[in-house]
C-alpha cells in the first residue's frame, strides 16, 4: 500500500530544542532546510545538488525527519520533502527563520564575488 511507504513523523511537542540544533549544525543539512524554505514548495530528493554521495543524503535527509524538521512521501516514485516551518515555528519561535538567515548571510559571505 502507498501509505505503508510513507515514513513516520514525530509530533512537534515532542521534540527537544536540542534535538532540533543537532540536527541543523550540519552545513549540508542546513542547506536543505534552506532551499526548502526558498522553493516555497516541497522538492524530490533527487533535486537538491549536494556535495555527498547518495547513501550520506539519504542520511541527511532521515536525520531532518527525525528531528521533525522535514516531512517526507511519495508522490508515484519520488520521495517528496516538505519544509514543517509553521509546525517548528509553533514550537521553537523564529529558530527556523534565524537559522535560515544564518545559513544565508554565511553563504554569500562565502561565495565568489
Amino acid at each position: 500500500m502507498e501509505g505503508d511507504r510513507n515514513p513516520q513523523h514525530p509530533d512537534v511537542h515532542t521534540l527537544t530544542l536540542q534535538q532540533v540544533l543537532e540536527a541543523l549544525v550540519d552545513p549540508v543539512r542546513r542547506s536543505i532546510v534552506t532551499r526548502l524554505h526558498e522553493a516555497r514548495t516541497d522538492l524530490k530528493c533527487g533535486s537538491f545538488d549536494l556535495p555527498v554521495g547518495k547513501s550520506t543524503a539519504t542520511h541527511h535527509f532521515r536525520i531532518l525527519r527525525e528531528a521533525g524538521l522535514i516531512r517526507q512521501y511519495y508522490a508515484g516514485t519520488a520521495r517528496m520533502n516538505a519544509l514543517r516551518y509553521a509546525e517548528i515555528d509553533e514550537v521553537f519561535p523564529g529558530l527556523l527563520g534565524a537559522v535560515i538567515a544564518a545559513d544565508r548571510a554565511a553563504s554569500s559571505r562565502l561565495a565568489p564575488a
